[in-house]
């Protein structure tokens, strides 16, 4: 089973360009975390979406691949995810969303393709 994990980040007005890139650099080591299914963690922003408007002000979204929920909750429960969020997110953000979801088996082959590393 592949469980995917999605977050949206909006920082306040206040919070440098300079602080965010820090934020998305910091994010992307995450990926080496074990219970990151094969380092599949993917960090990015600005929207492009067209109208803008329709981002709702997000500035930065990430989406993780995990094995199963046991494997979410290692990575949420992690200190090095504890110290990114904790540091350069929590005191700084505007809002947040966070969904996730289980792959359905039949398109679970999608999950599987190699990396090119």
């Amino acid at each position: 089973m592949t469980l995917i994990h999605i977050v949206l980040f909006k920082f306040r007005s206040d919070v440098s360009e300079e602080h965010r890139k820090t934020f998305v650099t910091e994010l992307k080591k995450l990926k080496t975390l074990s219970c990151v299914k094969a380092g599949r963690l993917i960090v990015g922003g600005p929207s492009v979406t067209d109208p803008i408007e329709r981002s709702k002000g997000f500035q930065i979204a990430l989406v993780s691949y995990h094995e199963n929920q046991a494997a979410l909750a290692e990575y949420q429960a992690s200190q090095e995810h504890h110290w990114v969020t904790s540091t350069y997110m929590f005191p700084y953000k505007e809002d947040l969303v966070r969904f996730d979801f289980e792959v359905d088996p039949e398109d679970e082959y999608m999950c599987q393709f190699p990396l090119m590393v």
